[in-house]
């Protein structure tokens, strides 16, 4: 960090008070200081109070100290101001208020995980894209695409720094917690990566969640961003491929949107289309009439592509016993399934019934 932004800040807080304002970084040395005299000098001990101290602000050598601490709890930082009285106190304090906010705009505005955090969460205009880049070094047309990962409840703490190990060029690849139980993954990727490769990098990062923090998690991927400016398309799709595989998909754990079909279109229809259309499918009966028995039997003839010879071998039925059955599907619906257009009827309604039952769980 440039010590140019705290000295900046120190001159100001010199002309609402007559104390010596300073921060000293966690050797001592003071880096800037209201008496650029005391620049450079070395207070070791100082220091060490300062980190070792119980107390969030400490009184040594005619001063107070206050820490500021890194993100990995670690003293970064002092904030001092010389005097040893209830102002002095009161003074440090407030300079510490500054100094702590000045540090943490500065390492938002330089930070290139935060950028990229920004750029997925939609934080940012699309103009301020390239400026940004710009100041960052930030290449912005290569191919990336981003992986959220999702955990039952709360993440681990500590899953951030196991898929850090997992990816540890901090210049192209970024870990980012994004809330309390997601945690986006922005890898960068060459242009020939194929979709079956990306799936073996989420199994990659699911098998270590387990094997490290014994953790479960679902992983979504979005399409390859070949631009920054559309990364946070691919984010938002990470997104919606777990919750439409939560609906469709419910045995899956690693779920890539390209792959998520006529589940994608089901889920942005609204619920009152979705009860018309099973209404006018469903004109004798309605789909809650066949029984969990009728439903199995359903799935598997759709399971091996309306095949009725091998859905009877796989349900250890004689083949008349499946005939019989479908044509009392027949009967109580009016689709017969053993028809390409009427089996493709039925499939979307079942897809549409049990999302309309997820969005009843909510």
């Amino acid at each position: 960090m440039s010590n140019s932004v705290f000295q900046n800040v120190i001159v100001q807080l010199k002309e609402v008070s007559d104390r010596e304002f300073g921060v000293i970084d966690s050797d001592g040395c003071v880096i800037s200081c209201t008496d650029v005299t005391l620049l450079g000098e070395r207070w070791p001990d100082a220091a060490v109070k300062a980190a070792n101290s119980a107390e969030p602000m400490v009184q040594f050598n005619q001063k107070y100290f206050k820490p500021i601490y890194s993100n990995a709890n670690a003293l970064e930082y002092a904030v001092f101001c010389t005097g040893t009285d209830e102002m002095s106190k009161n003074c440090c304090l407030m300079a510490h208020i500054a100094l702590n906010a000045a540090k943490i705009f500065y390492e938002e505005k330089h930070d290139r995980g935060t950028f990229v955090k920004n750029i997925i969460m939609d934080n940012i205009l699309p103009g301020d894209i390239y400026i940004r880049a710009k100041e960052l070094h930030f290449i912005t047309e290569v191919p990336r695409v981003v992986f959220l990962v999702r955990q039952p409840g709360h993440a681990d703490v500590a899953t951030v720094d196991v898929l850090s190990n997992l990816f540890p060029d901090k210049t192209q690849d970024f870990v980012l917690s994004i809330n309390e139980s997601d945690v986006a993954v922005v890898k960068q990727i060459e242009e020939t990566t194929t979709s079956a490769e990306l799936e073996k990098l989420a199994r990659e990062m699911e098998k270590a969640l387990k094997d490290e923090l014994y953790a479960d998690a679902v992983i979504g991927f979005g399409t390859v961003s070949e631009h920054l400016r559309t990364l946070a398309d691919s984010f938002k799709e990470a997104q919606t491929a777990i919750d439409v595989g939560k609906v469709f998909d419910t045995e899956k754990t690693i779920i890539n949107y390209e792959n998520l079909g006529i589940g994608r279109l089901i889920y942005q229809l609204p619920t009152t289309l979705c009860d018309i259309f099973l209404t006018e499918v469903f004109k004798k009966n309605s789909i809650d009439s066949l029984d969990q028995e009728t439903l199995f039997t359903i799935n598997k003839f759709f399971e091996n592509n309306l095949n009725v010879s091998e859905t009877s071998r796989k349900l250890f039925v004689h083949r008349n016993t499946l005939v019989y059955r479908l044509e009392k599907i027949k009967k109580l619906t009016g689709l017969d399934l053993r028809q390409f257009d009427h089996a493709i009827v039925f499939k979307v309604a079942l897809m549409v019934r049990k999302y309309l039952a997820s969005r009843e769980l909510r």
